[in-house]
């Protein structure tokens, strides 16, 4: 797992991993934009690492971006050591390099959009997961943009 090198080209798949789904966003094959994916009910570890080998396989992804959910203060908790662990074992299961990328302020930020759309609170739920996939994969590929 890396942090900080150049990926190239190709597609990136973005993960917002939390307990009960993960958000999912995609790149378009030349790293310039960012489309939503449907989010991933989580069951169990080895269903999970399957179902996202299978839609990185699907859409021929060369880099894994997994948002790394650090304190305000920069500082790692519990949650981001779950993050780091689990893109431990999806670089093992998926063969593929699993990048991890700081994560703070996504959530808050995919909620503000919604609630600013007018989108129902009931609605803001379901989207959020997969709004903050995206928002963490827009950053990373401007940034890269940048290089």
């Amino acid at each position: 797992m890396s942090t900080n090198e150049n990926p190239g080209k190709g597609r990136i798949l973005a993960l917002d991993l939390g307990k009960k789904r993960i958000g999912l966003a995609l790149s378009d094959p030349l790293g310039l934009t960012a489309q939503g994916l449907p989010t991933l009910q989580r069951v169990n570890i080895r269903t999970d690492l399957a179902e996202l080998d299978r839609l990185a396989t699907e859409y021929d992804v060369r880099l894994i971006l997994l948002g790394l959910p650090l304190h305000m203060s920069g500082d790692e908790g519990r949650q981001a050591q779950n993050a780091r662990e689990f893109g431990e074992r999806l670089a093992e299961w998926t063969g593929r390099e699993v990048r991890l990328w700081d994560e703070r302020l996504t959530t808050v930020e995919a909620q503000r959009v919604l609630k600013s759309s007018g989108i129902s609170t009931a609605k803001r739920a379901k989207a959020v997961d997969q709004l903050s996939a995206q928002i963490l994969l827009d950053s990373f590929l401007n940034l890269e943009t940048l290089d």
